[in-house]
């Protein structure tokens, strides 16, 4: 399939994109449309927020945007080919990671073992995987001793960069991120700012941020605001 952006343009700047986008789903009293009608594109080299008040429909976007379910109406288009076309799975492996606020670490793994793990799903032997991962948590200004720890002997900080450094691993190009300074503390908060910025700006990922977070906001590259599952651009 070809693209199904708006503009054939579309299609070589953006890496992903939402067409026409609506979602709903049957409750036990009634049918809820959590998104409506959404269009928006992301390119490399930018970092985006989706702000709104809870229960807009932002969280089901980046959910839809990360392959987690399929529109009810419209396309996800990734790289110019709907999502219903490609391995939903395999794109999330190699093309998407997902930060969330509670880190989901793997809490019986060390910070390096959870780093290697999505290394060691793509076929990397062991010992690459482990030299891969300890690049990239010093990447994320993690100290050589945080290899060896648990996440239960690290800080809410530490724990968001090596999930982050463990969504690096995957080698893909888009982060998506679910409010990922929930947890920390101002210093943290401004350290991840900080590095998902970087990841933006230097590496050339697309940073895709569903936050609450007004610092966020204000760094943000572009914003889109969600009420009541429609979205409107917020940059100024």
């Amino acid at each position: 399939m070809r693209c199904a952006g708006p503009t054939e343009e579309d299609c070589f700047v953006n890496i992903i994109q939402a067409v026409k986008v609506s979602y709903s789903y049957r409750s036990k009293y009634q049918t809820i449309e959590a998104v409506k009608q959404v269009t928006c594109g992301f390119e490399p080299g930018k970092m985006y927020v989706i702000t709104g008040e809870s229960g807009s429909g932002k969280t089901t976007l980046l959910s839809l945007l990360a392959g987690l379910d399929l529109p009810t109406e419209g396309s996800i288009v990734v790289d110019g080919r709907d999502m219903r076309e490609i391995n939903r799975d395999r794109y999330r492996r190699e093309t998407a990671s997902v930060v969330y606020q509670s880190f989901h670490l793997f809490p019986l793994l060390t910070a390096q073992e959870n780093v290697m793990y999505p290394l060691e799903l793509r076929g990397v032997k062991r010992h690459k995987a482990a030299d891969t991962a300890r690049g990239l948590i010093a990447g994320v200004g993690l100290e050589e001793r945080v290899n060896r720890q648990f996440p239960t002997m690290m800080s809410g900080g530490q724990q968001q960069r090596v999930a982050i450094a463990r969504a690096l691993a995957a080698g893909g190009r888009i982060l998506l991120a679910d409010e990922p300074t929930g947890n920390l503390d101002t210093a943290n908060e401004a350290a991840v700012i900080g590095l998902l910025k970087m990841l933006a700006h230097e590496r050339a990922y697309a940073v895709i941020i569903v936050t609450h977070n007004r610092d966020i906001v204000a760094q943000a590259d572009h914003v889109y605001v969600m009420q009541d599952g429609a979205l409107k651009d917020g940059t100024a």
